[in-house]
């Protein structure tokens, strides 16, 4: 059935909409209304079109049973881009900045139209601020962006900037509880998961939100409780400093002790080895007070943030390394695995799934496929298990693409990322909100990235971000774990 594969429109689809509005010539124009708001019907974010520069009209459905076409986004592999993108996605991160662009992601895609086989042309597909880029400033960036283009020998690829948030989850990990030994144990205690916690609405510091009141009107809702509230968090940092001051106090004491120690006379015999045991408390004590200051300051100024941009390739650079009680799960443990509960549309490709993870899809593999899909198009099905969507399949993009994330006091961290697209518009998002960490595989026991965030700002969305394990793994092992290993054997 042809309807299955489009989008019915009622009377609410296009309202106070004319047939005129509709782009009618071959040249690049500002999108009307219903193109700006319908050009990418299909894709999981209902995203809007600020301006393209293809050249084919668009046209609004019309009739009493008009259908809205839908889209679903491809990868692209084998095209010039796939060589030339580490030179030029570069190129066009500067340009954009140059001209003042507050763009959020730039992907490489194609697209197709359900129910036909032909897919459509690379396009550059550049996420901007909703409502930050108009009329012609954005036809003139769009026409920069060709220039870049035709400069590296791709002038067969078409340029549309839309809008889109590029999110990842925010907020700081608990940290573990410390012993009564440790120099900050006095100060951990707010930031670690033992009872007493404090909790305050989500508009803490690492989100920028407005302030609001927190009141809890039902129980039946998802919590969204956070960890220390605006003033709870400026006591905490107050505490700490306080704490700092103390420690400085005693350095002064007992600096003081130890001299008085060394200069004051025995009289006795007997009293030798109990002043000696004295100085050396207030020894101990000394460079205790001087090495807690130290450790205190250390945890006030620093934490341990996402890296963004890190490395020679600018890879985001987000993982924490834990160790395990292997006498707790190796009974159980069957290696890295992901579960496939039951998706028989995982099952559904030519290369049948093996039982483990023990390897790493490579940078080559995934700029250089060497898979089709059952319409004969490049494709390097992915798989990942996530709390938020369980198991769900995607398709792997061959060009990295670039993220940009906008803080409140005017900066911003750019980094680059493996994209994933929905593997069709009947998979459905491959991640949502709540999915970050997940392990991103494929087919033939290739381990591809962990992820970490999307395109949108909403439930769905029409990307997934990935931090791609050939890159990030060998950190892990040059930052003080040489013997990690992706299967680790349980002794």
């Amino acid at each position: 059935m042809q309807h299955s594969n489009i989008s019915p429109t009622g009377d609410t689809d296009f309202p106070q909409l004319s047939r005129h509005d509709d782009s009618a010539s071959g040249a690049p124009s500002m999108p009307s209304i219903a193109e700006a708001m319908f050009y990418y019907s299909g894709l999981r974010s209902s995203t809007r079109l600020v301006y393209r520069t293809g050249t084919i009209p668009w046209a609004m459905p019309t009739g009493p049973k008009a259908y809205r076409r839908s889209k679903e986004l491809r990868p692209v592999f084998g095209h010039k881009l796939n060589v030339v993108w580490k030179d030029l996605g570069p190129k066009v991160c500067h340009f954009l900045d140059s001209q003042g662009v507050l763009w959020t992601s730039i992907d490489v895609v194609r697209s197709v139209t359900v129910g036909e086989a032909k897919v459509g042309p690379v396009v550059l597909w550049i996420g901007i601020i909703p409502e930050t880029l108009l009329g012609e400033n954005a036809c003139a960036s769009a026409n920069g962006c060709l220039d870049l283009l035709k400069e590296f020998g791709s002038d067969d690829v078409e340029v549309e900037f839309l809008e889109s948030i590029y999110t990842r989850p925010t907020g700081p990990n608990l940290l573990e509880p410390s012993s009564y030994l440790d120099p900050d144990v006095d100060v951990r205690g707010p930031l670690t998961p033992a009872l007493g916690l404090s909790i305050a609405a989500p508009c803490h510091t690492s989100y920028n939100w407005p302030s609001v009141a927190y009141a809890c009107t039902t129980t039946s809702a998802p919590p969204r409780d956070v960890l220390l509230g605006t003033n709870a968090f400026d006591d905490f940092l107050a505490f700490i400093t306080i704490k700092i001051a103390e420690h400085g106090g005693m350095v002064k004491w007992y600096g003081w002790r130890t001299k008085n120690l060394r200069v004051r006379g025995v009289e006795k015999d007997e009293e030798i080895e109990p002043a000696q045991r004295q100085l050396e408390w207030a020894q101990w004590s000394l460079e205790n007070a001087r090495k807690t200051i130290k450790a205190l300051k250390k945890f006030r100024n620093e934490s341990s943030p996402i890296t963004t941009g890190a490395g020679t390739e600018g890879f985001i650079e987000d993982y924490a390394v834990v160790e395990l009680d292997c006498s707790k799960i190796k009974n159980a443990f069957k290696g890295n695995v992901i579960d496939l509960d039951f998706a028989p549309r995982v099952h559904a490709e030519d290369v049948p799934p093996r039982p483990s993870l023990r390897d790493l899809i490579s940078k080559d593999l995934m700029c250089n496929l060497d898979m089709l899909d059952h319409d004969g198009e490049p494709c390097l099905p992915v798989v990942k298990n996530g709390s938020a969507t369980g198991v769900t399949i995607g398709r792997a993009t061959g060009i990295f693409s670039y993220v940009r994330k906008y803080f409140s006091n005017s900066t911003h961290q750019t980094s680059m990322e493996w994209a994933i697209l929905p593997y069709d518009n009947k998979s459905g998002a491959f991640s949502a909100s709540g999915d970050s960490g997940s392990i991103i595989a494929d087919r033939r026991d290739g381990t591809g990235g962990l992820l970490t965030g999307s395109a949108s700002d909403r439930e769905s969305s029409d990307i997934t971000y990935a931090m791609p394990f050939f890159w990030f793994f060998p950190r892990i092992k040059q930052n003080g774990f040489p013997n990690a290993h992706l299967y680790p054997i349980m002794d």
